[in-house]
């Protein structure tokens, strides 16, 4: 894709994390990778809701505007972490899907693998230490997750999911929401019963099957 449509895609992104209520106000951030030293990210204070594709800021690897009239994202500082440290990675988001941050606010990892779709597209969920949102502490304190996996809780405060594109990254984060609200039903009923061990393998072998150049975090629990 050009840059005109990646801006146009995350606007659309944009709505539609706004709109099935993973953001609130102007909430949550995206970024897409365009080369090594530039990326695409929404601006801060404007709801993702109610992007337009002018509005998009490029910046460089240190979160330098290079192009545009807003300013950019105050959290551009994790999502270049993120890319310094998993250059498969093409795109970042970060949200607030509610299920998902009251995993966040009760410092609980999504590791227990109870629906075969999540195993299958996402792989176990962990929960990253508190630090204050947009700071250099909260990019480095993703350190130790990165390799490993592609969704991350952070503690009291929401989601960051990644992809080798934009679409890829988002998905990821309808998939750990979905998971969350299972999870976190299925606990009300005072009953869940993960996958079997055997199966859980299963599904990681047949992903590896199809997907033979691709890295899939999130398997580490059984790998390990």
């Amino acid at each position: 894709m050009n840059e005109k449509e990646l801006k146009e895609l995350i606007c659309d992104i944009g709505k539609r994390i706004y709109t099935n209520g993973f953001v609130a106000a102007n909430d949550g951030n995206i970024t897409v990778k365009l080369s090594d030293k530039e990326y695409l990210t929404t601006p801060t204070g404007i709801s993702k809701g109610y992007l337009t594709p002018e509005m998009i800021v490029k910046v460089n690897d240190k979160g330098e505007t290079l192009e545009g009239a807003y300013k950019p994202s105050s959290e551009v500082k994790v999502h270049l972490k993120v890319y310094e440290r998993r250059p498969d990675v093409g795109a970042v988001v970060h949200a607030h899907p509610p299920y998902a941050t009251t995993f966040a606010v009760a410092h609980l990892p999504l590791d227990s693998y109870i629906l075969p779709e999540a195993v299958f597209a996402l792989g176990a969920v962990p929960i990253v230490p508190y630090a204050q949102p947009s700071t250099q502490e909260l990019a480095d304190g993703l350190i130790p997750y990165l390799a490993d996996y592609d969704a991350y809780i952070l503690e009291n405060h929401g989601t960051v999911t990644v992809g080798t594109d934009l679409v890829k990254a988002y998905y990821k984060t309808e998939t750990l929401e979905y998971n969350a609200k299972i999870t976190y039903l299925s606990r009300l009923l005072g009953k869940w019963n993960e996958l079997p061990k055997e199966e859980i393998q299963k599904l990681i072998a047949t992903f590896r099957k199809n997907n033979p150049e691709g890295k899939h975090p999130g398997y580490v629990k059984f790998d390990k």
